[in-house]
């Protein structure tokens, strides 16, 4: 059962396979959410601070049935924070708007501000590494077990490699049928990064393809089925959202296999006129 499979970091943390986003669920809402889908067998869940409702995940966390030590707890240090000290204040102002002594594993949540969103002269190298010091010191004190990046491209994990003390262990990056940037994808495994695969359903556009449909009928499944087994047999973490009991039963019904031609096949879907920019005109939340 794909609930119980796990991959290993670098560090030798474990973390499931798949897990539940969080993205556009309201703080008031999120705890509901979280007790709903740890209930159901979830055991990875994922926010940050651009989204607003860590506070009501870190309820949901503590008011679950499971132990805490058996959630794998993810948050995300805003994509404006882009020195040491604001750094450090945003890892101990997750934990403490969480309530949780330590987190799991904590990100980067961008290269860039939002605003200068993969600006080509504006690259933040330096400012990057100054929050991946602050992330590795909270990684050296135990209040993080794993630390990791979010968005980044190759360069931007080269200048972190260049320099760091202890490896970027995953870079949860947009990944999915019709958007699989597979030469970023190898530069990671290569490196030791193990990339997670937000938006797998890509934001509902595959839902509406075609192919992708048809694909899903030749195996019996659901369209959001055939994509979030798609980036887990890439070898990545799957990290759909959703809110409803339906939707987050459908998500982990996962008990088939996509043949290797498929998988080929499934990887050279192209959308037209889809991208971060399109759909987000101000890009301010994954």
């Amino acid at each position: 059962m794909v609930l119980t499979e796990r991959f290993t970091l670098s560090n030798g943390v474990q973390i499931p396979k798949v897990g539940l986003g969080t993205w556009f669920i309201k703080d008031k809402d999120a705890s509901g959410v979280v007790k709903n889908a740890v209930s159901l067998g979830y055991r990875l869940i994922d926010t940050a601070s651009a989204y607003e409702n860590e506070s009501g995940v870190g309820i949901g966390v503590k008011e679950s049935a499971i132990p805490r030590e058996e959630i794998f707890v993810t948050s995300k240090i805003a994509a404006e924070v882009k020195s040491y000290d604001d750094a450090q204040k945003a890892i101990e102002t997750a934990l403490k708007l969480m309530g949780l002594d330590y987190l799991d594993m904590m990100l980067v949540h961008s290269p860039q501000p939002w605003m200068k969103w993969r600006s080509k002269k504006e690259r933040y190298f330096d400012e990057n590494k100054a929050v991946w010091k602050a992330l590795e010191e909270a990684y050296a004190t135990g209040k993080i077990k794993a630390i990791g990046v979010s968005n980044f491209l190759t360069d931007d994990l080269e200048n972190l490699l260049s320099s760091c003390e202890v490896k970027p262990m995953v870079n949860q990056i947009l990944n999915h049928i019709g958007n699989t940037p597979l030469d970023l994808m190898r530069f990671c495994h290569e490196n030791g990064i193990l990339v997670q695969s937000y938006s797998p359903i890509a934001h509902g556009r595959a839902l509406k393809d075609n192919e992708i449909i048809a694909m899903a009928q030749k195996y019996g499944v659901s369209v959001s089925g055939l994509c979030i087994k798609f980036v887990i047999q890439q070898g990545t973490v799957a990290l759909p959202k959703a809110t409803s009991t339906e939707h987050l039963k459908d998500n982990i019904a996962l008990d088939f296999e996509i043949a290797a031609d498929d998988m080929r096949l499934l990887e050279q879907v192209k959308f037209k006129g889809y991208g971060m920019s399109k759909m987000f005109p101000v890009f301010s939340g994954k």
